[in-house]
This record gives structure tokens, sequence and C-alpha cells, in this order.
């Protein structure tokens, strides 16, 4: 898997080189400190995925991703200092983003799913990984003394309420104690997108995206069930 490594941070780039050094299915064919060398790396080395932060002065990740024909552009991982979603990461097919400072766990699960969409496997890791990614089939949820089982391909969307996540399932709020954080790595990347720090929705249901003033975050309008 070739890889082009994007931030206009030295120490960021460093890092991120040395956890891609980890493995050996990984080819790292350059590095660019701005956008506009990065475009150019881009259409030169062609690489497999980009590992592109958000935020660079001038022109910025969105803006590199968004200047390359669709059939050039590279699977993407945002990077970005921020806790809420890369505004245009929905448009343009973006397979992760991580939040900085990297998390050598996380980082390792955005690499298994671009080796998935590139149609690539690397056993040792896949087998050291599966555990913590695999996507439950459905939830449990108590009502009052009964549990009731809710399939994940019902749940519309997600969102953090306090210590525990609230499923929107066809007009119903159902609570489990659980982290946004701890599911948004159980749920499967190419269904669910986090769009917030607050907020996971699944990516068939969308209707609409709504890019909000920081250009940091989306607001996304849903298709509801029956609707």
């Amino acid at each position: 898997m070739r890889v082009l490594v994007i931030d206009d941070e030295p120490l960021a780039r460093s890092g991120v080189l040395v956890q891609l050094s980890k493995f050996d299915d990984v080819d790292v064919v350059g590095e660019c400190s701005d956008g506009i060398s990065a475009t150019v790396e881009i259409r030169t080395h062609r690489p497999d995925v980009v590992v592109l932060d958000v935020q660079m002065p001038g022109m910025d990740g969105i803006d590199v991703l968004r200047s390359l024909p669709a059939d050039e552009r590279p699977l993407a991982i945002l990077l970005t200092a921020h806790e809420s979603f890369a505004v245009s990461a929905f448009e343009l097919d973006a397979i992760d983003y991580l939040l900085k400072p990297l998390d050598d766990e996380r980082f390792a699960e955005a690499i298994t799913r671009a080796r998935r969409r590139l149609g690539k496997s690397s056993p040792v890791v896949e087998c050291a990984l599966s555990l913590s990614i695999q996507e439950p089939q459905r939830f449990e949820v108590r009502v009052g003394r009964r549990t009731i089982f809710v399939p994940v391909e019902d749940v519309e969307y997600l969102q953090a309420d306090g210590d525990y996540v609230a499923l929107y399932v066809a007009g119903q709020r159902h609570l489990i104690r659980e982290s946004l954080q701890r599911m948004q790595e159980r749920l499967d990347g190419e269904r669910f997108l986090r769009i917030h720090r607050s907020a996971i929705v699944r990516m068939d249901r969308v209707a609409e995206m709504q890019s909000l003033s920081n250009r940091d975050a989306l607001r996304a309008r849903l298709r509801l069930f029956g609707n």
C-alpha cells in the first residue's frame, strides 16, 4: 500500500511516519508540508492513500482533495486537532479521521479500513485487531425490566448523552451505557460516519449535508424510516 503524508507541521509528519513504519505492507512514497506540493506529489506518485492534515495555511487538506478529479483522488485519512469531523469528508469519501495527537490503536484501525477498501489484507494485523473493530450485529437495550435487541441496520443515528449513547430507531430513542468513541471504533466506518464529536449517522440515511460556519463539522438531514 503506497502512502503519502501531508502535514505542515514537521513533528506531526514525523509522528505519522513513525506510525506507518510499524506496517510491513506500507510503502511511504513521500511527504509534503503544503497543499500545493501535495497535489503535485499525488499526481506524480499516485499513492493509494494520503494521510492528510485538514488545516494547513493556504491550500488546506479539503482543498487538496477537491482539486483532484475523482479518478485521481486517493483514499484519504484526515488529521485534525479538533473534535469535530472535517467538513467535506462525506462528499469526498474519506475513509477515516484521526484526532491529534495520534492514538496507536485508532491509527491501526484507519490503516485496516484502507486495506479493506483497496482489497488488500495483512493477516497478522487483521487478526490482532479483529476483536476490537468487529461490528456488533445488534444492541441490547434495557426497557424497564425487559431487554430488547435492536439490530444495527435499524439504527438511523447515534448521539452522545453524558455517560450514555442514545440510539435513534424509527422515532424511538434508546439509551445504552457506552461512549461514542467506543461506538465509532466498533461500527463499520463504511456505513457509519461521525460528523461531530457528539453524533454518528448511518450514511445511507443521509439526505442532505450542510456545512457549519467553522468548516470543521457537518449538519445532516436524515431520511427517516417510512419516508
